[in-house]
């Protein structure tokens, strides 16, 4: 991750600097009217009133009309620590940026549809409009954000920073998006690999609430795993610790993007599914949610596709249950809203090729966050990544 520098004198300093005297003093004083504020700090009253309105944006504080020597007066409350963040999800066909307060709960958000995949430095630049959108639109001063996390859709590389080879996004590979993005929005960012923000989204907000060993597996395009054990991330020795859609399973299958044959993802990937699917006219399923629609409908080709990603599914799982004997394997993506038409052969195929041990301790379940985890995962990262910061710079 990049540090970006402020000079003590620069704007942004000072405004950083007035901020915490209106934070220390409602620490040591408790609820203040926004005129006391001023007196305690020595600000004007005009430099409080924007201070605290970026801390009520940002959900630090909480703000109330009261009365003071009969006259109307804001009662300012410090609800939760200072220092709001930024979450950034780079989709293949869309953008989106959330603003999160210190503890990493959603406060808004600006979406559009953007060719992600084209170019990385054009979705870049977008992003950055993007998040300079949402904070105009809340009037949250740019200085108050503490943290930024990206979520990509491919391996980070952990000493670079770079998109590995593997991405779904070709033109993506060895751009490094958190650098970046740091120097263009001039705060800390970090990218984070979709499928681990969508672990760590379930596992705060989801149904993996309370867990401490769990998989999630993300369907889309390409397929990937976020992995924690004991309550924390695994993501390997460089970062592709989770890409299960490499795992092989047919030597003689098809040819898969990394290169090999008969890869996880030649069989679940959204462009595979798709393209098994038997031509029927008009009828023939043009995405994954047309296709679990006809899956549910009865069309049987669709139907046969279904079951054999799931059996093909069960098998991949079956690997990570016996290396990482989790509690919990949460499955996201649209083709997971087929049901028991992909769960039954799953756990079918379970059942064949995994350690009675391992697959009694281990239940599996359909996600609850949706297309948000990573989004909201990106966020409790960020946070995260804002208060150790906050830490260092206290010590």
């Amino acid at each position: 991750m990049t540090d970006v520098e402020v000079t003590p004198g620069s704007q942004a300093a000072l405004r950083r600097a007035n901020q915490q005297r209106v934070v220390d003093a409602l620490r040591s004083g408790g609820t203040l009217t926004q005129a006391e504020l001023a007196r305690y700090t020595g600000l004007s009253p005009a430099s409080v009133s924007n201070i605290v309105r970026n801390l009520r944006a940002a959900g630090t504080v909480s703000v109330r009309e009261t009365s003071s020597n009969g006259r109307r007066a804001r009662a300012v409350t410090l609800i939760r620590p200072p220092g709001a963040v930024v979450a950034l999800d780079f989709a293949l066909d869309r953008l989106t940026a959330a603003l999160g307060d210190s503890e990493g709960a959603v406060l808004a958000r600006e979406s559009i549809a953007y060719d992600v995949a084209a170019e990385p430095d054009r979705a870049v630049r977008r992003a950055v409009w993007l998040v300079e959108t949402l904070l105009t639109r809340l009037r949250v001063d740019h200085a108050t954000i503490a943290a930024v996390t990206a979520s990509v859709p491919g391996p980070v590389d952990l000493r670079t920073g770079e998109i590995g080879a593997i991405t779904c996004m070709p033109r993506w590979a060895g751009y490094r998006p958190a650098e970046a993005l740091s120097a263009r929005l001039r705060v800390p960012v970090q990218a984070e690999n979709d499928a681990n923000l969508c672990a760590l989204a379930e596992m705060r907000d989801g149904v993996a609430a309370e867990r401490r060993h769990v998989i999630y597996v993300r369907v889309k395009e390409g397929v990937g795993a976020g992995i924690v054990v004991g309550g924390r991330l695994f993501r390997g020795a460089g970062g592709t610790a989770g890409e299960i859609g490499h795992i092989g399973l047919d030597e003689r299958g098809q040819v898969c993007r990394c290169g090999n044959r008969g890869c996880l993802e030649t069989v679940l990937g959204a462009p595979y599914l798709l393209g098994m699917v038997p031509q029927q006219g008009h009828r023939t399923p043009e995405s994954v949610a047309e296709l679990v629609r006809a899956a549910e409908e009865g069309d049987p080709g669709s139907r046969r596709v279904v079951a054999e990603a799931g059996a093909a599914l069960g098998r991949g799982l079956g690997v990570l249950a016996n290396t990482f004997n989790p509690e919990l394997v949460v499955l996201g993506g649209e083709l997971v809203e087929a049901g028991e038409a992909l769960l039954e052969p799953v756990r079918r195929t379970l059942e064949l090729g995994t350690l009675g041990s391992a697959l009694a301790q281990m239940g599996i379940v359909r996600g609850s966050l949706g297309d948000d985890a990573a989004l909201r995962g990106a966020l409790v990262l960020a946070a995260a990544e804002a208060a150790e910061a906050a830490v260092e710079a206290e010590a």
